[in-house]
């Protein structure tokens, strides 16, 4: 399952998680100003930055900081999640 490391303001988090939704993939959002833990994990993930939205799938990260629905399908793809997308 895909992990998304968000806070609550991040407008990029929301356009994220509504592409994952519409695309009909699980995952699981831990919002970082929540839990400290996850920040650092964030920062550990992209070089000392809070870069939100964080995705996580098995051994794969990625920042989807200036979301596209491109960047997203490029890395979905890269980590072997080919979902339908829509038309």
């Amino acid at each position: 399952m895909i992990v998304m490391y968000t806070t609550a303001w991040c407008p990029d988090c929301r356009a994220a998680k509504q592409a994952l939704l519409e695309l009909g993939l699980p995952f699981t959002e831990v919002d970082i100003e929540q839990k400290p833990e996850a920040a650092e994990l964030v920062m550990r993930l992209n070089g000392g930055k809070r870069s939100v939205p964080t995705l996580v799938y098995g051994p794969h990260a990625v920042s989807l900081s200036r979301f596209s629905p491109a960047k997203l399908k490029g890395w979905l793809e890269q980590v072997g999640l080919r979902p339908q997308m829509p038309t």
